[in-house]
């Protein structure tokens, strides 16, 4: 193999020069100090943005995260290293921030903002103090009473509601119930109170209602009917606004898509909510119904200040400004800075400072976009952007002090083991300045576009003409010489974890948990087709990372959801999760491509009760053998009505009791009948494990249809012009030595660079951006408009050797408790010079803790009609997956002995916040 691009080493520091950060301030009503710009004057060329840059470290630009960006903040940073702030709330007072956070084992955190320091968590673990019943939180608050002696926070039956110590810790929690409807939980949302405290008003987002809560009792005076999951709610005039996130309810014949039990206005073609709007409810006037005001899809925070209600509509990347007295929409300020692309910055917060500057935070941007503001008539003037931490979620300013908390802080980098990282080592974290001068705001616009890489990239978006096909052209629509593009999605692997053992790329070979004599054909692939070492999933877990393969984002609502996910996890079928731009295959039908799709962002499944992994194995192995189709009858179909028309049913989504080699039967019988359209997505799940046979037979069975699907490409008419990607959905299932978001992926195709290594910085969405620029696709958001294709990938000179699929090495049948009818697999003979795959035997010493590890899998949702991706907790399935493929007789990187599935540390953190 020929190595090509240089890479860094692993302990590069960056290439940056060193930055000074200004001095600290607190933020208080009382606090002036000001806070220097971070790298203030500091010019930044565009050209290549990333180049050979790694994840986690420090540049000129500033760190490198998971999702083609840089983040270095405006002002002072604080990382917390609990996992991702869902949503926050400063104290009346000042003082501390009351944090939601999910995916670090707590579910409220309390920042000390004047030390600059978290000063307490509190969750449902048994250290806790005080202790809650649940890590699971909402998507607003928490709340803090008018007074401060009072903090809620939003759960999934309610609000736990604690007293607030003199010195801003909390203690003595006490539920506050709010009783189902039909299966419908709370799942609250915003929450204000009235100016005495007296009552709280909450937004149900489950049960698309607000109700009145009396504080003292806690108990529910008043009920509200509103729109469709109803999300922030501020006070004004008296009144309560209320944004609705899903829109108003559906009309009678109009078209519609399920949102947690309601059918909402929703586009057949992209599955995305066609209204927004903001109820308005008078509590002093209990005949009143609450009025309705349109305002853009998506619409999120709700702030009120001076007689105006400011609404974030985060889908159509605008704020719409209310007249409190009128209750009008009396402007609309876009939330677009780079002209090249008109959605996808994603507001989601806003506040108003004392001196008239607006400021909104744009999560998917990294900014707080600046206006200057004189009132609800009078149009706002756009000043420029402030950088923040990876996807600012919300902002609060006092005079000119401002502090930003950010969902994601510095991506994954909490330090759990020293062994590697995951991609559940999420951080978050909060910034705090001064507000600057419009000159360095100006200053900071410009950082701000090359830390997205917002480039001119209008040559490349520009319609083609008669340019002579290249394999990935220069603009869009320009011919391309691939027509066929296979996109192969599979489940949860880490670079390491599958090439750790090639000493060719950067790898850590104690950390190859599913090497050569268990991946044959993905190492055969990689030392033919080149070697991808330096390439990152964007997503923690499947709810988001097949978001960013079929939209290059993960939307909002779905970013906001992680403490909730009882509402919605595979937001395929939720239309909150989809955005109105569009996905991969309804912009290639709009470019006149044609699609196929083989399960990929399938919802349902419906198979015969003994369609087991047995006699599904015993079936394909007839299928090959003889030509026939399947004895079994199963249906694959999505929420989506534009998905369903392109879509073989006979394909099974996500299910780890179907083998992969079944699934590459079906798909291999329908190519030779009706052969590729320009577009076929596939979905290969096995990799994810949790299934019948153990973790390596599953490895192996996913590895043996990836390589016989990609021998059927290679040697039929249609390989000369065809690309094969193959990816992870998200890579959250193991440990990577460089970051947890490094993936393994495969670009197959005569076209592609062959015996290379190829160490350039690439993403999920530099793969989406690609296969838009093959086919002509419009991309869909600033993301992948941004975004480079991977032109560097390809030659003009192409290689028309076809691949032929090695056999398997690692009995596919291992570790079943029932062995298949037909008789196990037989497996080839392994490489001895690659090391030796698991016997999937289990020692006499550890059987008992693997018998509790067996009760444990049978607890999950990984098999069956209802089988999800990674619902099972993620410390849990990573260390599950570990021990089978080390025959039980290896501890977990950085642990001293082999775990029962309730000694495993993060155990607890519950399924719905956890996606595995």
């Amino acid at each position: 193999m020929q190595v090509t691009r240089r890479r860094l080493g692993d302990d590069t520091p960056g290439s940056g020069r060193p930055r000074s950060r200004g001095r600290r301030t607190l933020f208080t009503a009382a606090a002036t100090a000001v806070v220097l710009a971070a790298s203030a004057g500091v010019g930044f060329a565009h050209g290549d943005a990333f180049g050979e840059n790694r994840v986690g470290q420090v540049y000129e630009r500033g760190r490198l995260v998971s999702d083609n960006q840089y983040v270095d903040p405006y002002g002072e940073r604080l990382v917390i290293p609990n996992g991702k702030i869902m949503s926050s709330t400063v104290s009346p007072d000042g003082t501390h921030l009351a944090a939601a956070v999910a995916d670090g084992g707590a579910a409220l955190a309390i920042v000390d903002v004047r030390n600059w320091k978290v000063q307490q968590l509190v969750g449902s673990a048994a250290g806790s103090v005080p202790r809650i019943g649940s890590n699971s939180v909402g998507q607003e608050g928490p709340t803090y009473s008018p007074d401060g002696k009072q903090l809620w926070l939003g759960q999934p039956d309610g609000y736990t509601r604690f007293d607030v110590a003199p010195d801003g810790g909390v203690t003595a929690p006490v539920a506050v119930k709010i009783t189902k409807s039909g299966s419908r939980q709370a799942l609250v949302a915003g929450l204000v109170f009235s100016a005495d405290g007296s009552t709280a008003y909450a937004a149900v987002n489950g049960q698309n209602r607000v109700v009145a809560i009396d504080t003292a009792t806690g108990t529910v005076t008043r009920s509200w009917a509103v729109g469709n999951a109803p999300r922030g709610i501020a006070l004004a005039g008296g009144k309560l606004y209320v944004s609705n996130e899903g829109g108003r309810p559906a009309r009678p014949g109009e078209s519609t898509i399920n949102s947690y039990g309601t059918q909402v206005p929703a586009d057949p073609e992209t599955g995305a909510v066609t209204t927004g709007t903001v109820s308005v409810i008078d509590p002093a006037d209990p005949s009143a119904a609450p009025r309705s005001i349109d305002v853009g899809l998506h619409p999120t925070a709700v702030y009120a200040k001076d007689g105006a209600v400011f609404v974030t509509n985060t889908a159509t990347d605008s704020v719409s400004v209310i007249d409190a007295r009128k209750d009008e929409v009396v402007q609309t300020i876009a939330t677009r800075p780079w002209s090249q692309a008109s959605i996808g910055y994603e507001p989601n917060a806003v506040t108003l400072t004392d001196d008239g500057h607006l400021l909104v935070t744009l999560g998917r941007a990294n900014a707080v976009a600046v206006y200057r503001y004189a009132g609800p008539q009078e149009p706002a003037g756009y000043l420029g952007l402030l950088p923040t931490d990876y996807f600012p979620s919300q902002i609060t300013s006092s005079g000119n002090e401002v502090l930003v908390a950010n969902t994601r802080g510095i991506d994954a980098l909490r330090p759990t083991t020293a062994a590697g990282h995951a991609t559940h080592d999420t951080t978050s974290s909060l910034v705090r300045f001064t507000l600057p001068s419009d000159k360095e705001i100006r200053k900071q616009t410009a950082k701000v576009f090359a830390q997205n890489d917002w480039t001119n990239n209008a040559a490349k978006l520009a319609t083609g003409g008669k340019a002579k096909a290249v394999p990935v052209p220069d603009k869009i629509g320009d011919p391309s010489t691939i027509k066929h593009v296979f996109l192969l999605v599979k489940e949860n692997r880490t670079y390491d974890q599958v090439y750790g053992d090639m000493p060719q790329g950067n790898g850590d070979p104690a950390l190859a948990q599913f090497g050569e004599n268990v991946t044959p054909n993905q190492h055969a692939l990689a030392a033919r087709f080149g070697l991808y070492d330096n390439t990152y999933d964007i997503g923690t877990n499947s709810a988001e990372g097949h978001n960013w393969l079929m939209q290059a984002d993960n939307p909002e609502y779905t970013e906001s959801s992680a403490g909730e996910y009882l509402r919605s996890y595979d937001t395929e079928d939720d239309a909150l999760g989809h955005q109105s731009s569009g996905t991969l295959w309804s912009g290639a039908r709009a470019a006149g491509k044609s699609v196929r799709d083989f399960g990929e962002f399938h919802q349902f499944l419906t198979k015969p009760s003994d369609a087991t992994w047995q006699n599904l194995y015993c079936d394909t192995r007839n299928m090959a053998a003889t030509g026939a189709g399947s004895a079994y009858r199963l249906v694959s179909s999505s929420p989506i009505p534009s998905l369903n028309e392109v879509s073989v049913p006979a394909f099974p989504k996500f299910d780890t009791s179907v083998p992969d080699v079944y699934r590459a039967q079906i798909w291999k019988q329908d190519f030779e009948k009706n052969g590729p359209a320009n577009l076929n997505m596939l979905w290969l799940s096995s990799d994810h494990t949790g299934g019948p046979a153990n973790a390596a037979a599953q490895v192996a069975d996913n590895d043996l249809a990836v390589g016989q699907i990609v021998d059927e490409i290679t040697h039929s008419p249609y390989w000369k012009d065809s690309v094969v990607f193959v990816v992870e959905d998200d890579s959250q299932a193991g440990l990577d030595h460089v970051d947890g978001h490094r993936a393994p992926i495969q670009v197959i195709s005569p076209y592609a660079r062959h015996g290379v290594v190829d160490s350039r910085y690439y993403s999920q969405i530099n793969v989406v951006r690609t296969i838009e620029q093959i086919l002509g696709i419009r991309p869909m958001n600033q993301k992948d408009t941004a975004a480079t294709p991977m032109t560097g990938a390809f030659t003009a000179t192409p290689d028309y050797t076809p691949f032929t699929a090695l056999p398997n090495r690692t009995p596919l049948t291992d570790g079943l408790a029932t062995a298949p009818s037909c008789g196990p697999d037989v497996p080839a003979p392994q490489n001895p010079a690659a090391a030796a795959p698991p016997t999937g035997t289990v020692p006499a010493a550890a059987a008992a803790t693997a018998r509790k590890w067996s009760d444990w899998k049978q607890q999950q949702r990984l098999s069956g009609p209802d089988a999800a991706a990674d619902r099972a907790n993620p410390a849990q399935m990573n260390h599950l997956t570990w021990y089978e493929a080390h025959d039980w007789a290896t501890p977990y990187p950085g642990e001293q002995a082999v775990l029962a599935p309730a000694e495993v540390p993060g155990a607890f953190i519950p399924a719905a916040e956890s996606d595995g």
